[in-house]
């Protein structure tokens, strides 16, 4: 493995730690604010602002047909709950605020019926070896309710055991009790996600999202009390009253609660798109030079306390399933981010859900009622989605490799594809002479290399294989790459 060797840092790695050293990632300040600039996250390849209304609900059902001819391969489940019960001012997700209950009723009646249609469709092919359920917040179904919709997929679907499973929910701290956790857990899940976003009270405040530190300290305990395999918390860097002194002081926190992994998200304001950010005061913002300077704390706050940069926005602890992944070589890429599972059909259900099936990627309506109309047709409420090309599953290889691994051989590109890589690329390889000049990455006949100091703009060095940016007439479509 083609790894460039780093200093171990300066603080051991947590004590249950197998792994003493692994490589520290590099940050260059003046290289980032240099080169940072509007790209895809590379969830997937084509991205979703790719996908087309051309591809319905018929090239779904193809899709699935065509995964029936070839030999078995795991599956993993995506169900998304759209509802909250407030707005978070920074959220850029799909979903609906409200208080009214019989909404979550209704929904889940629905939501039923797509999951009974998909594990039709599937029926006797795949093992479930994944489940997450994202939003929204998909704890605001109640305890009964969680329990009636999974005891529904387990009818549905076949499920791998426990200890073979990875089995994920994202709660928010503020609306479960130390006993739901638990209840959470005998219903079968196993890993569990918090977002904190930062432990500062005017920061809280200037998002509409307080939260005390001993609330979701006390969540993080009952995870562990009732037998979760990993508890993840999520951060926001960048965002309104955060400064340098508030950062630390929530970095403390984090680590003192010891979750086996952390998300460190770039917050992106794009009040354009996002009504809710329009209640943010553009006066509040931190300016860039402090954000890279949270960025560069974030990194040597984590790295000193033990914690594997694992890429974009991710850190784990060394013995976590990611970080082992990573080792050997078989860390995914796909819309709930890192993942463990890189041979798994994405079978997605829920308002707004994108999955993905053999060649294709698939998303469904974005609104209730579109999303009940459809259901009542019997028909899965796909709305849009793109069928790769080979040169799109090519360019897909290459960028989940570089993502998930950060270096690319060529020549198993070359017996994966009928290609001749200098020649396919010639273009692509000239521009990366440009991101080598600058130390992000290191060619030559037979590896692509990203360094240490690449890492962190490793959105950059995928951007160059990426066919589809920088079309005439077409402005900024995504979020800065720092």
């Amino acid at each position: 493995m083609h790894v460039e060797a780093q200093a171990a840092p300066s603080a051991p790695p947590p004590a249950q730690s197998p792994i003493a050293f692994h490589p520290v990632v590099e940050f260059d300040g003046d290289l980032l604010a240099r080169l940072g600039k509007s790209g895809p996250r590379y969830t997937s390849y084509p991205t979703a602002d790719r996908f087309s209304a051309d591809f319905g609900y018929r090239d779904y059902l193809h899709a699935v047909a065509g995964v029936r001819t070839r030999a078995k391969r795991p599956l993993s489940l995506y169900l998304h709950i759209p509802f909250c019960e407030s707005v978070c001012y920074y959220c850029a997700c799909n979903k609906i605020v409200t208080k009214r209950r019989d909404k979550a009723a209704t929904y889940l009646a629905y939501l039923k019926r797509e999951v009974e249609m998909q594990g039709l469709l599937f029926a006797g092919m795949n093992e479930v070896e994944q489940l997450h359920f994202g939003g929204g917040t998909p704890t605001y179904l109640t305890d009964a309710q969680m329990g009636e919709l999974m005891a529904h997929l387990r009818r549905c679907f076949t499920f791998a055991p426990d200890e073979r499973g990875e089995y994920s929910i994202e709660v928010d701290p503020r609306t479960v009790s130390v006993e739901r956790v638990h209840s959470l857990r005998r219903q079968g899940f196993n890993r569990i996600s918090l977002g904190v976003q930062d432990f500062d009270r005017e920061v809280q405040k200037a998002v509409n999202r307080v939260q005390p530190q001993a609330e979701t300290v006390a969540i993080i305990g009952a995870a562990r009390a009732a037998g979760f395999r990993s508890v993840s918390i999520d951060l926001i860097y960048g965002l309104p009253k955060q400064t340098l002194a508030s950062m630390a002081r929530t970095l403390d926190q984090v680590v003192k609660a010891g979750p086996d992994r952390i998300s460190v998200y770039h917050y992106a304001h794009m009040p354009h798109l996002f009504k809710p950010q329009r209640r943010i005061l553009q006066a509040d913002m931190p300016d860039s030079d402090t954000k890279l300077a949270m960025l560069q704390l974030c990194i040597e706050r984590l790295g000193a306390a033990g914690y594997v940069y694992i890429g974009m926005d991710h850190f784990a602890r060394p013995d976590d399933d990611l970080a082992v992944a990573q080792r050997q070589g078989r860390l995914h890429r796909n819309f709930q981010g890192y993942s463990t599972h890189a041979d798994a059909d994405l079978v997605a259900c829920g308002v707004s859900s994108i999955g993905a099936v053999g060649a294709t990627y698939s998303q469904n309506v974005k609104t209730l009622d579109e999303y009940y109309e459809l259901i009542d047709r019997n028909e899965l409420p796909v709305q849009r989605g793109i069928r790769l090309s080979m040169d799109d599953a090519l360019r897909r290889a290459i960028i989940q490799q570089l993502m998930c691994q950060f270096e690319l051989s060529i020549p198993a590109i070359e017996q994966a594809f009928p290609i001749v890589f200098a020649h396919h690329f010639a273009g692509e390889l000239a521009a990366l002479r440009a991101l080598q000049d600058d130390g992000l990455v290191q060619v030559d006949p037979e590896w692509i290399i990203v360094t240490m100091k690449g890492r962190l703009l490793i959105r950059n060095v995928c951007m160059v294989f990426d066919r589809y940016l920088a079309r005439p007439g077409e402005g900024p479509r995504h979020s800065q790459t720092v």
